[in-house]
This record gives structure tokens, C-alpha cells and sequence, in this order.
């Protein structure tokens, strides 16, 4: 039952071996071997196949580099146009800065100009102011005279006359030499100033000063009937300087500033203003508006 082990074939089994069948089992595996020339053809598909590759690639490159100094040089157009529009910005600028300093300049002389032409007209003005307070020297008001019908500059010499007489200064048709009544916006209806040009700045502040006296004398101040009015016969009237039409406002803001910061005295005098805190403060002369409203400061 034991049975015997298999045993090698050996030498002089040779003749039996050859009997057995030459297909070599299954679990033996023949290695193929390649003729030289199917390798040789493999090797030269291979590099059949890198040298397409490499075609291709270069191809690519080459086209990707063309595309690429295309966009290079687009590029650097782009940059040149912008350098140059930043020249031409600069170029402008540059332009605009000197003209801006020309102008400023200009504008700097101008306003040197106007500040001088500013002063020329202020002298000019005062000249001017100086010059119609001359022509005005010997000139007196008679302010809210009622006017008469067809009134008449006989009318108007019979008025002054009448008020001399009343005041205590006689004067004579002689001593007059114009008067008339200013216009108003509505001189019909309204009581509008009457200027009377006498022969001398004496004889003109002698009326003025016997006015303020005989005012201060009389409970009964000065009215249409010293004039010789026999209708609206209580009316008041007022005796001042003719004065001009700058100090004509300067009096009125004068006043008004004088009343308002505690001024005892506000008056004219030969065309001009003046004003006084009290009787031991010293006289102010006014001669602008900007020096009125500094009495404001002063309250």
C-alpha cells in the first residue's frame, strides 16, 4: 500500500523520457523572442511618435510666442500712447500753471489799480464834496412850508421877508439872491424844501442862529404864520443849512447813532457834521459813513 516516491528520470531512463510528449506543461511559460527588425521598426515609431510630439509642441510655442509679441507690441503701443498722453497732460499742465501765475499777476495788479482808483475817486469825491459845500455856503432851508397855488417866487421873497421880520433879522429883497422850491417825487402834494441863497455866509447864519433863539425864546416855535400864512397857519416849520446831499445823510445817521449811544449834541455847521458826548467831551467832525457806525463800537 506504501507507495513509492516519484523519482527523477534519470541518465538511463533517456530512451523512456524520449517517449513522453515534447508540449511542456502548463504551468511552464515560453518567452517569445523578438526579431531584431520588429524592434528596430518599434524603436523607430517611438521616435516617430516624440519627434510629432515635439513638432506639435514647437508648433505651439512658436505660435503662443508669435501671439504672445503681438500682445508685446500691442502692449507697448498702448504704453507709448499713454506715455505720450501723460506728455501731452503734463505739456497742459505745465501751460495751465503759467498761465494761472499770469493771471494771478494780472489779478494782482488790477486789484493794486483798483485800490488806488478806489482812493483817486474818494479824493475826487471830497473835491467834489468841497466844491458844492462852497456853492452852498451862503444858502439856508426852510423845510414843510405849505405850498400855495400858483405859487410864485414873489411868493416865496414875501415868505423870508415876513420870517425876518418875526426872528429879529431884517433882511431885504435885495439881500436874496435866488430861492426856489426843491421837487419832490410828488411835488403837487408835497410840502418840499425852499432854498434861499442870501448875499453873505454872515447874513445866512445870523437867520439861522435868531431862528434857534427865537424857538427857544417862544413856546410858540416857528410856523406858517410868521411866513404870513392865513390858512394852515399852525404848521410847523424848520430853519436848517442847505447841505448837500452826502451830508444830508451823514446829519441823518449822525443823528440817529447820537440819539441812540447817549450823544448830547448833533448839529451842522458850514456844510458839516458834527457831534459831541457832553460838554466836556471834544467835538467830532463827521465826514463818513463808516465813521458814524463806529459810534456803535463806542456805545
Amino acid at each position: 500500500m506504501d507507495q513509492v516516491m516519484d523519482k527523477s528520470v534519470s541518465d538511463s531512463e533517456i530512451n523512456v523520457t524520449g517517449t513522453y510528449n515534447k508540449t511542456p506543461p502548463n504551468y511552464v511559460f515560453q518567452r517569445t523572442k523578438r526579431t531584431r527588425e520588429e524592434m528596430d521598426d518599434s524603436i523607430t515609431d517611438q521616435l516617430a511618435d516624440i519627434k510629432a510630439n515635439m513638432e506639435k509642441m514647437m508648433t505651439l510655442i512658436a505660435t503662443n510666442r508669435t501671439k504672445q509679441v503681438t500682445e508685446f507690441q500691442e502692449i507697448n503701443t498702448t504704453l507709448k500712447e499713454i506715455q505720450l498722453s501723460n506728455n501731452n497732460i503734463e505739456c497742459s499742465v505745465a501751460f495751465l500753471a503759467a498761465q494761472n501765475e499770469q493771471f494771478k499777476s494780472k489779478i494782482d495788479q488790477l486789484e493794486n489799480q483798483l485800490k488806488e482808483d478806489k482812493k483817486y475817486i474818494l479824493l475826487l469825491e471830497d473835491k467834489i464834496e468841497d466844491m458844492q459845500r462852497g456853492n452852498r455856503k451862503n444858502n439856508f432851508e426852510m423845510k414843510n412850508v405849505p405850498k400855495k397855488n400858483n405859487e410864485t417866487k414873489e411868493d416865496l421873497v414875501e415868505m423870508v421877508i415876513n420870517l425876518s421880520h418875526k426872528i429879529g433879522c431884517k433882511i431885504e429883497k435885495l439881500d436874496i439872491k435866488d430861492i426856489y422850491r426843491t421837487r419832490g417825487k410828488n411835488s403837487e402834494k408835497q410840502n418840499t424844501p425852499i432854498v434861499v441863497e442870501t448875499g453873505s455866509t454872515l447874513l445866512k447864519s445870523e437867520i439861522l442862529n435868531k431862528g434857534k433863539d427865537f424857538n427857544i425864546r417862544n413856546k410858540s416855535k416857528l410856523c406858517a404864520k410868521h411866513l404870513g400864512f392865513k390858512v394852515q397857519e399852525d404848521t410847523p416849520i424848520f430853519l436848517s443849512e442847505h447841505l448837500t446831499q452826502k451830508g444830508s445823510r451823514l446829519f441823518f445817521l449822525a443823528r440817529d447813532q447820537a440819539k441812540s449811544n447817549g450823544y448830547k449834541f448833533c448839529w451842522t455847521s458850514y456844510g458839516n457834521v458834527y457831534v459831541r458826548k457832553d460838554e466836556h467831551s471834544p467835538i467830532v467832525i463827521i465826514r463818513s459813513e463808516e465813521q458814524v457806525h463806529q459810534l456803535i463800537l463806542k456805545k
